[in-house]
């Protein structure tokens, strides 16, 4: 017998090469999500429905035919034709499974649902690809040149994902009567914001299957509740080829409920979005990109650099969705309508911030000072003078903790946490008398340098307004400016007398208004630079300080909230539109 290996199982062919399903998401926190094309979140009262249940709601397995008994009263089909699953991606994959194998393919237009071809291929099949640009029609002469006897499916996504281009009924019509052999899968996840509901033209035909689900339109994303109205025999097959209880019971009852009660709400809402999705389109174009036509609860767009807007955006923390791996759609972006007036100005107001910023903000140390040899050498200095002694790493660590913005603070906190009580007054001497000097030692101060070549302030200068927002004394950021010769390059400068410190956002929103303007962006090192410009609905960009580890430091800039974190505050020149 042959020694046992942990090596020793062997994935079937269908997984080489392949990854599992993860959309690229930016590390920044989120708090809007237009990422996902969820719908509208339906009413709490919606859980209401669940009281009354009893255990046996947990304890016994479910059973969907309630649900699919309503569906199909709703579409006038047998209840039979009906089948709920997990999400209409389960739908497709037990439909696909059911007639695509090896020796047999799925014709796709592309770019689509990518989940269609990891089906396939899971299957064994061979899926045939078919260019379906954004904007363009349906390519329904191509899709029928590539179609034969082994075409076991034909995949029309309609509206599209990620595209929101659709096929009209007329087309699924005629490709399903040109392959009687072949079963048409009809996703219409998004069918609910469309033009047109091809749904009662298709239930006739023989061979076409229609996939809805209650994620989109319905905001059950949570619940993974779709189904799918297909000929009887088809159904059968699907009810085959995936597991006997696909849906929980707590979701089937909350579906109905929401199916019961909840149309009204829907049709709003889907009015909404389709009010949105103009506006976006619109908008878009004024800030010189190109929105496609849509008619998803979503807009791709074409933008000169697509990665930028998407980080941009989750540094003011919304979620779009990217590209990067895709040829076609590495520089769009595709980007949800929530359906509330508030979320949709709060993302104008980003997309402008992003695209279109009318100043640029600076935190000083760190960024325009390179404070390596001066205010962490302080703090350094006035720990040994109580006995503590620190080092640079250590500063560095203390310096990415929240909080961090004043550095006498900072100092007595290292001194805590060595068991040094120390009063604020007593660290603030210490500090002060290392950094502005004596009368007979050299200020620490007189170490500092401009971080960035003046030439690089003075380009920026003559684009837009620049500022300072800095945890600095008055005096100390005007000596130092006027010392680097940089004094005349910024309009504004607010300080630690001015306004409370970061992360509060005060002092952010202070320069906005001394430059008299709602859109910028702000360059910072520390995480509380970050918090106090994404607070203000600033663009935060993080800068790595010289010398600091640029691993850690940037890692904790982005979990911050950082759009991005540069090697230095000339690199912005690099992303400015």
């Amino acid at each position: 017998m042959d020694e046992f290996s942990i090596e020793s199982p062997v994935p079937v062919p269908m997984l080489s090469g392949a990854t599992a399903y993860s959309p690229p998401r930016h590390p920044a926190p989120v708090d809007l999500h237009l990422d996902g094309n969820e719908g509208a979140a339906p009413p709490e009262a919606l859980l209401a429905a669940l009281q009354g249940l009893g255990s046996d709601l947990l304890r016994r397995y479910p059973d969907a035919r309630p649900l699919e008994r309503e569906l199909a009263a709703r579409f006038g089909v047998d209840p039979a034709r009906v089948i709920v699953t997990a999400g209409g991606d389960d739908g497709l994959e037990r439909a696909v499974r059911a007639v695509v194998g090896p020796g047999r393919t799925l014709v796709l237009p592309v770019p689509s649902f990518e989940m269609l071809a990891r089906f396939a291929g899971l299957a064994g099949g061979d899926v045939i690809e078919v260019p379906w640009a954004a904007g363009t029609p349906y390519p329904i002469d191509a899709v029928l040149a590539v179609t034969g006897p082994t075409t076991g499916a034909v995949a029309v996504v309609s509206p599209n994902n990620p595209t929101g281009a659709v096929a009209t009924a007329a087309e699924v019509l005629r490709i399903a009567r040109a392959l009687p052999h072949a079963l048409i899968l009809a996703d219409l996840a998004y069918v609910e914001f469309a033009d047109e509901d091809p749904t009662p033209q298709l239930l006739d035909q023989p061979n076409v299957a229609v996939f809805r689900t209650l994620s989109k339109a319905w905001g059950l994303a949570g619940l993974r509740v779709g189904y799918a109205i297909a000929p009887e025999r088809v159904a059968g097959w699907m009810r085959i080829t995936g597991l006997p209880y696909p849906v929980a019971r707590p979701s089937l009852a909350l579906a109905g409920a929401r199916l019961s009660s909840g149309l009204s709400a829907v049709d709003g809402f889907v009015a909404e979005v389709r009010r949105e999705r103009d506006s976006l389109t619109a908008f878009l174009v004024r800030l010189g990109a190109l929105p496609f036509p849509s008619q998803a609860n979503f807009v791709l767009a074409r933008f000169a650099d697509a990665t930028w807007v998407r980080d941009g955006l989750a540094g003011l923390g919304i979620a779009v969705r990217a590209f990067p791996g895709s040829a076609d759609l590495k520089d769009c972006l595709r980007i949800t309508c929530p359906g509330d007036k508030a979320a949709f100005d709060r993302l104008q107001r980003a997309l402008a911030s992003v695209l279109d910023p009318e100043a640029l903000l600076f935190d000083m140390d760190g960024v325009l000072v390179d404070v390596g040899e001066s205010y962490r050498v302080a703090i350094v200095i006035a720990a040994a003078g109580f006995g503590v002694t620190l080092t640079a790493d250590e500063v560095a660590q203390a310096k990415r903790a929240p909080g961090s913005n004043n550095d006498w603070v900072v100092t007595r906190r290292l001194l805590a946490e060595r068991g040094v009580d120390a009063s604020l007054e007593a660290v603030k001497e210490r500090f002060e008398a290392a950094y502005q000097g004596t009368s007979t030692t050299p200020g620490l101060w007189t170490r500092e340098r401009l971080a960035v070549p003046r030439e690089v302030l003075e380009r920026l200068a003559i684009r837009m307004p620049l500022a300072i927002v800095t945890g600095r004394p008055r005096a100390d950021a005007e000596r130092f400016l006027r010392h680097a010769g940089v004094e005349g390059l910024f309009r504004a400068i607010v300080c630690m007398e001015d306004a409370p410190a970061k992360p509060d956002p005060a002092p952010v929103e202070l320069a906005l208004r001394r430059l008299g303007v709602s859109r910028a962006w702000m360059l910072g090192d520390a995480p509380d630079d970050v918090r106090a410009a994404r607070g203000a609905e600033v663009v935060p960009v993080g800068v790595v300080m010289p010398g600091a580890d640029a691993v850690d430091a940037g890692a904790a800039l982005l979990s911050a909230g950082a759009a991005r974190v540069l090697a230095g505050v000339s690199l912005v020149e690099e992303v400015l539109p």
